[in-house]
């Protein structure tokens, strides 16, 4: 097995970091920006102190798929993700890019998550069995725990700086981002999802629900950011799927019940995570990497 170095952070001398996000540090470069995929993972709220490895370039180059795969659908805000095409203040810093970054258009994020569940599941599910109804969006009765939903629906949330996201209605969107606005990013978060689907059940997976985020540029939406990965969506295998119960899943799931098992508070200090379940969740990314586009991620 080779495993490549894990980065937890990024300098890239010469160049401004504007941004270091729970996962992603991001530079301005040459009027637009590169986005840097670290090892980084986090598990309620927290980065813990364990890197993945590989998994930034799983991250990094799954959206680059995704991105491919469904700019007729939706335009993005990739220039590109071809180190041999990143521009001349770059090339002193190749090793540490390299396969793990995008060079993107800036673009005025809209600061609303745009979730997408065509099952029940996480917070969907909680506010299923409070309420009846996910964000808004009232659901028939009876419906378990990973149920699949008459027909995915749109539920959007707040983009949190720290803390949890929490869902939010249409009208909520609809005074956050304007009526026009918030149609337009309901008709193409579901029509991505409905694709991304089609293609992942061929796959042998399913795509319990995922996010997307938007930006305006030039007066237009784009699909910005992440695109599909294992850190924005769950991704269950379909030959093990049964509603009414928790599924196994290609996420940060594995690490998420390592912590409920030890009796983590959620407080610091975080836990460092043993060897066992480091090795587990990479085999995970690797694992949903190798299903969704078919080939095994490079130098892994």
């Amino acid at each position: 097995m080779v495993t490549s170095p894990v980065i937890l952070e990024t300098n890239l001398p010469g160049l401004k970091r504007v941004h270091r996000g729970k996962v992603r540090d991001i530079y301005d470069c040459d009027g637009n920006l590169l986005i840097i995929s670290t090892d980084r993972i986090s598990a309620f709220d927290y980065v813990l102190g364990n890197g993945i490895p590989d998994k930034g370039r799983v991250l990094n180059q799954l959206s680059l798929f995704w991105f491919g795969r469904t700019h007729e659908i939706a335009a993005n805000h990739l220039v590109t993700g071809d180190a041999d095409r990143f521009p001349a203040p770059l090339r002193p810093h190749r090793a540490a890019v390299e396969g793990r970054s995008m060079l993107v258009r800036k673009a005025q994020m809209f600061q609303a998550e745009c979730v997408v569940r065509g099952y029940l599941a996480g917070s969907g599910w909680k506010e299923y069995r409070k309420s009846g109804s996910v964000s808004g969006v009232h659901l028939p009765p009876g419906l378990r725990e990973s149920s699949r939903l008459p027909e995915p629906i749109f539920t959007p949330s707040t983009k949190a700086v720290s803390g949890h996201d929490e869902n939010i209605s249409f009208m909520a969107l609809e005074q956050m981002v304007g009526t026009d606005s918030a149609l337009r990013l309901r008709e193409l978060s579901l029509a991505l999802y409905e694709a991304a689907s089609r293609h992942a059940e061929s796959a042998g997976v399913i795509i319990a629900d995922t996010k997307f985020e938007f930006g305006v540029l030039e007066g237009r939406i784009l699909l910005a950011d992440e695109v599909l990965t294992p850190d924005s969506s769950r991704f269950w295998p379909a030959d093990d799927y049964e509603p009414g119960r928790a599924q196994d899943s290609f996420d940060k799931q594995y690490v998420r019940d390592y912590l409920e098992r030890i009796g983590w508070n959620k407080q610091p200090p975080v836990p460092a995570l043993p060897a066992e379940v480091v090795a587990g969740t990479r085999e995970k990314y690797l694992e949903i990497f190798r299903r969704l586009t078919g080939r095994a991620l490079p130098g892994a």
